[in-house]
């Protein structure tokens, strides 16, 4: 799995976690045709920190992904922009790798006015083939005022404007089994050193603290990276993640001398080393929450996409099954990303309003009450939010500020960053199996990055 699939289905996933606690998604109020209802105008206009045209008559289309719930509550917020404008809007499914859906719309002559691209490299390829149009002056004042500049850098290509980031996914959360912890009487860490001495206390109380699937080696790079986020900076986040500077770094010894200090303790691991790189992900999550307060792991580290299969056992979130961020190995807890931007295809009023419209706080709003979304909106009031397990997760993604950052192994060619059994999952594997070999991980990946990167 590429990490851009892992963030599609964090964003399935948020949808099921709104369903499961303590609000429904509800239907779409008849959106099976994919067509929002029409309305002549914003006869009675909410509250509104945002202005939009009037577009009666207009018709806009917009594609995107999302299916289900989240297609259902992304109509919502469709529905209230016909309301205010008077446009008619169309949901257009689409499917992934969506570059490759909008090209065949594009070659056919019939390109959406916006498409949800949940990738910064397709917004980019995007671009390449001349296909987006830049953010117009109305949307680019919403960024500015409700957005960190790292988002709007995420949605600019060569200083230009083009994407609006909606939806994003948080990636750096450690989900915890509630009755292992509060029978050994563990409390949430906020640092690498108390996350340490918290595994040994619920280790000390007859429960492996800690599951991961190995299985995945995109699970290890997650691991890596979110240690290397908080420890080395942002900045050399960034210069690692364009191979500005080598594995071997001094930077990336410290972050696996890091990592060795829970690898190397087999006993904190479910399983061990050998049986951790025996179970996927999906098993990680699903030992953490079965078997009650003796589950096979406390604790299982992953973005909001565990919710997913959090369902699959009979542990609720918010009570059996909790979360806190991911801890502190520097400064500040690490946040690692993802998320879905908008990107106008044709350069219409339509597509701009609209642009405007999902950079807006009253746009995100609707989406957040539904449950199953978190907004990169620091505008947005976090009560929005249905439930404390969402809440926590919104909080901790606003508070990083310029300091979130953009998955790293998604952004390294995939050869790299994104192949099982092949450069960084594999090497990652092998450091799992044997964390003391710290400068052979080094020197490994290194030689697989130069390769990938012909550098």
């Amino acid at each position: 799995m590429r990490t851009t699939l892992r963030i599609r289905r964090a964003a399935m996933v948020f949808t099921a976690i709104g369903a499961l606690a303590l609000t429904g998604c509800g239907d779409d109020g008849g959106s099976g045709k994919g067509k929002t209802s029409g309305g002549s105008g914003s006869d009675e206009p909410s509250s509104s920190a945002v202005a939009l045209p009037k577009l009666d008559g207009e018709k806009i289309s917009v594609a995107a992904v999302w299916t289900g719930p989240e297609q259902a509550n992304f109509l919502k917020v469709l529905k209230e922009f016909e309301k205010r404008t008077g446009a008619t809007v169309t949901f257009v499914p689409a499917q992934d790798p969506i570059v490759n859906f909008l090209g065949t719309k594009i070659a056919g002559g019939q390109p959406p006015d916006v498409a949800m691209i949940p990738q910064v490299g397709a917004i980019k390829q995007a671009v390449e083939k001349k296909w987006a149009k830049p953010v117009g002056a109305e949307a680019k004042a919403q960024l500015a005022k409700n957005y960190a500049k790292v988002w709007q850098d995420l949605g600019a290509v060569d200083g230009t404007q083009y994407g609006v980031y909606f939806k994003a996914a948080n990636k750096s959360l450690i989900w915890y089994n509630a009755k292992a912890f509060e029978n050994a009487g563990a409390s949430e860490p906020k640092t690498w050193k108390d996350f340490m001495a918290t595994a040994e206390t619920v280790s000390a109380s007859g429960v492996t603290p800690v599951s991961v699937g190995g299985a995945d080696g995109w699970t290890l790079t997650d691991w890596f990276e979110n240690v290397y986020l908080s420890q080395a900076g942002p900045e050399k986040y960034d210069q690692l993640a364009q191979h500005k500077i080598k594995w071997t770094d001094p930077s990336v010894k410290d972050a696996l001398t890091t990592l060795a200090e829970l690898f190397g303790k087999p006993s904190l691991i479910a399983g061990g080393a050998d049986g951790a790189l025996q179970t996927e992900f999906p098993a990680s999550v699903t030992q953490t929450f079965t078997g009650g307060d003796q589950p096979k792991g406390a604790m299982v580290f992953e973005g909001d996409f565990v919710g997913v299969n959090i369902a699959q056992t009979k542990a609720k979130i918010g009570t059996d099954a909790k979360v806190f961020p991911f801890p502190a190995v520097g400064a500040e807890s690490p946040v690692v990303t993802g998320g879905d931007a908008a990107v106008a295809l044709k350069d219409s009023k339509g597509a701009q309003a609209l642009l405007t419209w999902l950079a807006s706080a009253d746009a995100a709003k609707i989406w957040a009450e539904q449950g199953g979304f978190i907004s990169p909106n620091k505008s947005l009031d976090n009560a929005a939010y249905p439930n404390e397990v969402q809440r926590t997760m919104a909080k901790a993604l606003i508070a990083a500020g310029d300091a979130v950052r953009f998955d790293m192994s998604d952004q390294a060619p995939q050869s790299f960053g994104g192949t099982p059994g092949k450069g960084e999952w594999k090497t990652l594997q092998d450091f799992l199996k044997n964390p003391k070999d710290i400068a052979g991980t080094q020197a490994k990946l290194e030689s697989d990055a130069a390769k990938a990167y012909k550098s």
